[in-house]
Order: structure tokens, then C-alpha cells, then sequence
């Protein structure tokens, strides 16, 4: 199976392991699955750090992407189709957050399953989105 981390999940996985659910450990330890990483969640985490809503003192940001690759995970790039198509996805009045939207969207169009403990995101089920936690 292909699993997307949601920024949380991913901060979680390489930082607080603990915070992570029995389920998305079990996933993201399993070899034969694909996790990915989105561009779009480093982004997420630099601009929130930068205006100081996440902080990371024992941890330099520049190297998460390092992790992600120490811990097996693909980094996906945002693609040309994804920036295109987004669009297509349904502005929810209960959810505007841009980074969940396109990582959302990376999932729907790429048959991806997000693992997220964000329950917002159930909403977009009806759209397509496959999620786990």
C-alpha cells in the first residue's frame, strides 16, 4: 500500500513516536509499504516555525527531509497535475487550511491513503480521500 504522512503525522514519526496511534505505527513500520512525504509538509513546517506557531529547539528544520529519507520515506514533490486540478477540490466551509487541502488533494489524485488524526479531513472522504490513524 501508498500512505501520504500528514505534517503532524510526520513531525510525530520522526520527533514523538509515542503521539502516534498503534495503527499508523504499525503502517509506517511495515517494509512493504510506500510512505511518502510531501514537499508541501516541509513547507508547512518552515512557514509555521518562522511565524513561530511550531518550534523546534533540539532540531534543526533543515534536516527533515534528511529524516524523512533515513527513515525510508519517499519525498514526493508537489506536481504540475496537482496545482492544476486543485481546483477540483471542494472548498469546505468547516476546513481552509491550504497545506491539509493540497496534501489532501496529493492523496485523492494519487490513490494515496493519508494517515492523519485530523478528523476535519473526514469530510473530503466523499470526495475521494482515503484516511487512516
Amino acid at each position: 500500500m501508498k500512505y501520504l504522512l500528514d505534517t503532524h503525522t510526520f513531525l510525530w514519526a520522526t520527533l514523538e513516536t509515542s503521539k502516534l496511534s498503534k495503527t499508523a505505527k504499525e503502517i509506517i513500520s511495515k517494509r512493504s509499504n510506500e510512505i511518502l512525504v510531501s514537499t508541501v509538509t516541509f513547507w508547512e513546517i518552515t512557514l509555521k516555525a518562522s511565524i513561530k506557531k511550531l518550534s523546534f529547539e533540539k532540531v534543526n528544520i533543515k534536516d527533515f527531509p534528511r529524516y524523512a529519507n533515513e527513515m525510508g520515506f519517499i519525498i514526493r514533490d508537489l506536481q504540475e497535475l496537482e496545482t492544476i486540478t486543485f481546483h477540483e477540490l471542494p472548498l469546505k466551509a468547516t476546513h481552509k487550511d491550504p497545506f491539509d487541502r493540497m496534501l489532501v488533494w496529493q492523496a485523492i489524485v494519487h490513490d494515496l491513503v493519508l494517515i492523519s488524526r485530523d478528523h476535519s479531513l473526514k469530510q473530503y472522504e466523499e470526495n475521494g480521500l482515503s484516511m487512516t490513524w
